[in-house]
């Protein structure tokens, strides 16, 4: 019997399998146990075919392959070159003491050629300090990873001669890859003319990782000022830039992508997407706009626009960060931790709130259109801020507005003190803080302790909503460089929620 050592990738983790290979007497016929889906139950043909294209000849026995663990499912088609190679040793072309050397990874095509496989990094991630053979599509990849030793292979007649010793494959190893910057960190917030009130609330919602809402006329620049929000995101490090390509890698994202994701991701469905869109899923559950976002933004534009079952997928990750998608057999966890950014109108027409144009919508209109957003939803989102539409002596004014470098180092600088507060918990942003933290770092002075009190009886907020003013209050705080929170902090934060009354009481 010979034995080889392959895994799989289900989510961002990793599996070992241990591929056992058994040729004996019987009528001849090739038999795949261990609980296989579909695509590996059809890798029998493949494997096949491939020896038989790559020039090698199989006796007519009766082989027997397992996958083990037997009560664990196994998805994918990358157990193609293990398995062949399991098969071509058990025929004595390749020596079984090899097999013992490498964890073996691989779609095999009909002539013999390998083929890339989704989920590379999450396999090289989880078996630190292993040593692969793999497609050579996925070495990029697979070098991202430190400790981490690959053999790129073309094609099976390549792998079974590098097995024999007979030809010799240049490994390859972690190397640092280069911070390119995308096309949307290019834009600047000194593009944009006015909208100060608005570029604030951006500013705090980024500084302390709050959801925002951005309310205004058409044409009023809440898609401008969204796709801007990339250039004033602070750096990510190798851990947060490790977990987001372990995503995309998962979603098949990266494998014609060389090295690390070092941008944060700006992710923005159309509002036709489905919660499975969202959230991730399908019978190969894969990761869904809010996964692909971790570490980054989703820009929800139209935001009512959505359907409704989709917003409610929501709830969870915006509360918790994670997203589990569940099968009968099976259950996938993918972060989802994002800063969610949300644009919408006043109205279906747009120009309720737009002095220069009169609304043409019914009451009736405008309260359904209100209406496809849950309060439970509305409630999870810290800022909401009104967008107006623009004047003309605004949009001639010949004078520059500051800079995203300068709005991302007064950010970067909040961070970093939030760092040092959170940094014996599981968290770094004020947005996350537990209770137990709000009582010890978000306490107001007595004045906006007042201030707070009248608020919550006069705009009759909810206990999430004092809660989020007093974090957003303490990020305001941190970014003024005070230590204790005072009354005007805690008043701007309550403006950035005075919206609960004026458009949704």
């Amino acid at each position: 019997m010979i034995r080889i050592k392959s895994a799989f990738a289900l989510g961002i983790h990793a599996f070992p399998v241990d591929i056992e290979v058994d040729i004996g007497g019987g009528i001849p016929q090739l038999i795949l146990v261990g609980l296989p889906d579909a695509s590996i139950k059809e890798s029998r043909e493949r494997v096949r075919t491939a020896i038989k294209n790559s020039g090698y000849q199989l006796s007519q026995e009766k082989i027997t392959i397992n996958l083990a663990p037997a009560e664990l499912k196994k998805e994918g088609a990358a157990f193609d070159l293990p398995i062949a190679l399991g098969i071509l040793a058990g025929h004595g072309i390749v020596p079984p003491e090899r097999l013992n050397e490498f964890i073996f990874l691989g779609e095999l095509a009909l002539d013999g050629r390998l083929r890339p496989f989704r989920g590379t990094i999450a396999v090289t991630a989880s078996f630190r300090g292993q040593s692969f053979v793999l497609p050579h599509e996925n070495s990029d990849e697979a070098s991202t990873v430190k400790n981490t030793v690959a053999y790129p292979v073309k094609s099976l007649n390549e792998a079974v001669s590098f097995l024999r010793g007979e030809t010799g494959i240049k490994p390859v190893t972690w190397k640092e890859t280069k911070r390119e910057l995308s096309p949307l960190s290019c834009l600047d917030f000194s593009e944009v003319k006015g909208q100060r009130a608005a570029k604030r609330a951006i500013e705090i919602a980024v500084a302390g990782g709050h959801m925002i809402m951005l309310i205004g006329p058409p044409g009023s620049g809440k898609t401008m000022l969204a796709r801007r929000i990339p250039s004033i995101l602070p750096p990510m490090d190798s851990d947060e830039a490790l977990e987001v390509t372990k995503i995309h890698s998962a979603a098949g994202i990266t494998v014609h992508r060389p090295g690390l994701i070092w941008e944060r991701p700006f992710r923005s469905p159309h509002y036709t997407a489905s919660a499975v869109a969202l959230a991730g899923g399908g019978s190969d559950p894969r990761p869904g706009e809010m996964s692909l976002a971790h570490n980054g933004i989703l820009f929800l534009d139209e935001f009512p626009e959505f359907r409704r079952d989709a917003l409610e997928t929501l709830r969870g990750p915006l509360e918790d960060g994670t997203i589990t998608v569940s099968r009968a057999k099976m259950q996938v966890t993918y972060p989802a931790r994002f800063l969610l950014v949300a644009a919408m109108n006043p109205c279906p027409c747009g120009h309720l709130s737009d002095p220069h144009k009169s609304c043409r919508c019914s009451l009736g209109q405008i309260h359904r259109y209100r209406s496809k957003l849950s309060g439970p939803v509305l409630d999870r989102i810290d800022i909401q801020i009104e967008v107006p539409a623009l004047s003309f002596q605004t949009l001639s004014n010949q004078e520059i507005p500051e800079p995203s470098q300068a709005i991302r180092d007064r950010i970067c600088a909040c961070r970093n003190i939030q760092k040092k507060r959170f940094r014996l918990r599981p968290y770094q942003t004020n947005s996350q803080m537990s209770p137990r933290d709000i009582k010890n770092h978000a306490t107001p002075d007595a004045q906006g302790g007042k201030l707070i009190e009248s608020a919550m009886k006069n705009l009759r907020l909810s206990a999430r909503a004092y809660y989020k003013i007093l974090k957003i209050a303490r990020t305001i705080s941190d970014l003024a460089g005070c230590e204790q929170i005072q009354s005007e902090h805690i008043a701007e934060a309550i403006q950035y929620r005075s919206l609960d009354r004026q458009w949704w009481s």
